[in-house]
């Protein structure tokens, strides 16, 4: 294992940008689920 830190690093990184994107979708179907509605 090579830089184990390294990539754990990359991985944290990358799981944050992924619930930071979940999390701006999901406010962008609340605001849009009502206004369809």
């Amino acid at each position: 294992m090579p830089r184990p830190k390294l990539t754990l690093c990359d991985y944290n990184a990358q799981v944050g940008e992924a619930l930071a994107n979940m999390k701006a979708m999901n406010k962008v179907i609340r605001l849009g689920v009502p206004v369809r509605q």
